[in-house]
């Protein structure tokens, strides 16, 4: 609780002294009634170690300022509803004092060093469960010390340090005191004596730093403190050894107000149960105070900040130990481009001072100000301050003079806290106003624009592309690029040619150029302060036109090839769509082999006939049931030969018998016996050699076969094998196709003849 009016507080300290002293007189001493105590609280119980009732009387001497006081001390009854007492202190029989209607548990009293004690503590004397407890002991022996009313203990690479705090008037009585302790789970005590050092405390060695220890502490009984009580339990919790992880960092923007952020920390612990919280710590990178440090007990915290730089530092920690504290640094907004970015303004009059402007007029909202500027990669340096008349200060005095040719970077922070400029609060407590940058003196800069190259070269353009300076070597404000571009001729001198261009731009296309003509180029940057210094010459040449030329007919070319390359496979797909291949005589039915006995015979009446002039198409020979000589086959050419005109296809047996289609079936006779010729041909097979047949290769393999005689033959006795070929033109360069009406062989069927 906080109080901020004094008097207030003077009157509730009255008020609380008012009741205490009520108190005191309600429980002020009196000479006791009867001598003989004992029978007048006869039907009280008296309970030894019971906690039912009233228990655990002590009385000694506590010293303490300004003087020594001896004091009675007890624990009330478990089952007490009431706190009401009677303290009841006797020494020998003249000496008895009674304190009536204690509320607490514990009286001041009033006694002799000399004699021997005796005290009694009576619980609810007026009700039937009254209780009792007693005390005896010699004043001599009733000094006490202690216990410490603080102890603090910290864990530091596995040692355990405890500091200490006594009474002020007991520190020159107590020269050293006892810790014991033990584990959590152990049943026995360790003790450790040590000598008190007010500064330095103690160490306990010989623990685990990762186990959790009970301890206790009590000064070592002397002349001066003949009691040492122990002091109550401190657990003592392990040492945290890990570091918070941060885990997430959101930044975003407050509408409500410019120039702040909301910014989000999240972080993970792993040793949860052994904590009791963290500490954020932070503070303004530039050292401005105040650096506030807080304590949350969830892994998260928000903040609003202003767009200034920001350390913040995150640890957990316990009764015992602080955790390595994990650093970060939450960068200023350099991006910052608010629409009051523009209106401030720095006027540098010389290295030790300068003046900030800022346009709208601030000073009728805010009267406190912060300024930080810094230079690239150093700590900021800042200045508050109060205006509430003009739209300007002037900084003097500054705490590190302004270097030449270093750019600065200048935020003006305003404060809504009018009572003080000095932050008085890390969060929301400021807002940046705008941010500028700023040089106290410009210079050339020092380097060229590097790793200059051209492409896009055509016959009188080109467009060149580098690197741009680095901000350390300008040296002042950027304000664009000098191309110096020139012919380039061997003992010839050119007019060179300068074009600017935009401090923003790293490429640029130069035009108006000679077709077939070389170029070298340089290339500066400059500032308020001049041209700096040139890059290194690079050299170029346009194209000729005749380059232009021979590159058509190369791309042309290209393109063919790429044509032919991909369209092959399409190409071979439509061809065996559209225009399939001939198939391959042996399969084809262009041409069937049919063997039978006649084959010979039937060859040598085909080869005498003279075809050229007419079509077989309707020409047929079809093989009777009786066999006819071969001596009449020449007989039956003039029929064969005019086959053509006639409507009826004439029949022809193997021996060379033709009848009338209606005569199929009966015995027939040649009409001129005397022509019969009777030939022995040979009946060796042949084979072409190729799968396509050309008349010509036909007639190689037939005519020296047909120029033999062959011998007489029973037809009778034994049938022959007849193979019927198409009848084709000589000239002609393929076998033609021809139908037959009717085919009959001996016994088998033929295949159709296309």
């Amino acid at each position: 609780m906080c109080f901020k009016d004094k008097p207030s507080l003077f009157v509730i300290l009255g008020l609380i002294h008012t009741y205490y002293t009520t108190l005191s007189l309600k429980a002020s001493a009196e000479p006791c009634k009867s001598k003989n105590i004992s029978a007048t609280y006869q039907n009280c119980g008296f309970h030894p170690g019971n906690e039912n009732g009233v228990h655990g009387l002590d009385c000694f001497m506590k010293r303490e300022l300004p003087g020594e006081q001896w004091i009675c001390v007890w624990k009330p009854g478990r089952h007490t509803s009431e706190n009401i007492y009677t303290l009841i202190v006797q020494q020998d029989k003249n000496y008895c004092r009674s304190y009536s209607s204690v509320r607490g548990n514990s009286q001041k009293i009033k006694i002799f060093k000399t004699r021997n004690l005796t005290a009694q503590v009576l619980e609810n004397t007026e009700s039937e469960n009254c209780t009792k407890d007693i005390f005896r002991g010699s004043p001599k022996s009733l000094l006490r010390c202690g216990p410490p009313y603080n102890a603090t203990f910290r864990w530091r690479s596995g040692r355990l340090y405890v500091n200490v705090n006594w009474q002020q008037n007991e520190e020159k009585r107590i020269q050293n005191y006892t810790v014991r302790y033990k584990a959590l789970d152990s049943l026995l005590w360790n003790e450790s004596s040590v000598q008190y050092r007010k500064e330095e405390g103690c160490t306990v060695e010989g623990l685990n730093s990762s186990l959790v220890y009970i301890l206790q502490i009590k000064c070592v009984t002397n002349k001066e403190c003949s009691q040492c009580p122990w002091s109550e339990t401190h657990t003592i919790p392990p040492e945290l050894t890990v570091q918070p992880v941060l885990t997430n960092l959101e930044e975003a923007d407050i509408t409500e107000g410019k120039g702040r952020r909301l910014l989000s920390l999240n972080w993970e612990f792993s040793a949860k149960r052994m904590l009791d919280g963290f500490y954020v710590t932070i503070g303004k990178a530039s050292g401005e105070p105040p650096t506030k440090r807080m304590n949350t007990t969830r892994p998260q915290i928000r903040l609003i900040l202003s767009y200034s730089a920001y350390h913040v530092n995150i640890s957990a920690f316990n009764n015992a130990s602080i955790s390595p504290g994990s650093s970060w640094t939450i960068k200023n907004r350099e991006d910052n481009q608010s629409s009051e970015a523009h209106q401030l303004n720095v006027t540098v009059q010389s290295n030790t001072s300068f003046t900030v402007y800022w346009k709208d007029p601030l000073v009728k909202q805010y009267v406190c100000y912060s300024v930080e500027w810094t230079k690239k990669g150093h700590k900021a340096a800042h200045r508050s301050f109060f205006e509430n008349m003009k739209n300007y200060k002037e900084l003097s005095d500054l705490p590190e003079p302004l270097e030449p040719y270093k750019r600065y970077s200048l935020s003006l922070h305003t404060r809504p806290n009018k009572n003080t400029c000095n932050m008085q609060y890390i969060n929301g407590s400021e807002a940046t106003y705008g941010s500028t940058q700023f040089y106290y003196m410009e210079g050339l800069p020092v380097s060229a624009p590097a790793n200059i190259s051209s492409h896009s070269v055509t016959l009188n353009s080109a467009v060149l592309q580098w690197s741009p300076i680095p901000e350390e070597d300008v040296r002042g404000f950027l304000l664009g690029y000098i191309i110096h571009y020139t012919e380039y001729h061997d003992q010839t001198t050119h007019t060179e040619t300068n074009m600017t261009v935009a401090p923003e731009l790293n490429s640029y296309e130069l035009g108006g150029l000679k077709t077939g003509t070389a170029y070298q180029v340089q290339i500066s940057g400059f500032t308020r302060a001049g041209s700096g210094v040139r890059s290194i010459t690079t050299f170029f040449k346009t194209h000729h036109q005749a380059y232009f030329s021979q590159l058509g007919v190369t791309i042309i070319f290209a393109i063919l090839a790429i044509v032919l390359l991909f369209a092959s496979p399409l190409l071979k797909r439509v061809k065996a769509v559209l225009w399939p291949s001939i198939p391959n005589p042996e399969y084809s039915k262009a041409m069937q082999k049919l063997e039978k006995s006649c084959e010979l015979e039937l060859l040598k009446v085909i080869n005498t006939l003279k075809v050229e002039e007419y079509d077989t198409n309707s020409l047929q020979i079809i093989e009777k049931e009786a066999a006819i000589p071969v001596s009449v086959l020449p007989s039956i050419l003039p029929l064969l030969h005019n086959s053509e005109e006639e409507e009826d296809v004439p029949e022809v047996t193997c021996d060379g018998m033709q009848r009338d289609s209606e005569d199929a079936t009966g015995d027939g006779a040649p009409d001129n016996p005397a022509d019969t010729q009777h030939t022995d041909l040979d009946r060796s097979q042949f084979v072409f050699t190729s799968g396509y047949t050309t008349m010509e290769m036909f007639q190689q393999q037939v005519m020296p076969q047909t120029a033999q005689t062959a011998a007489p033959q029973d037809v009778e006795s034994e049938p022959e094998k007849v193979t019927a070929w198409t009848v084709v033109r000589p000239g002609l360069d393929y076998i033609h196709q021809f139908s037959i009406d009717r085919l009959v062989l001996d016994h088998e069927d033929i295949s159709t003849v296309l």
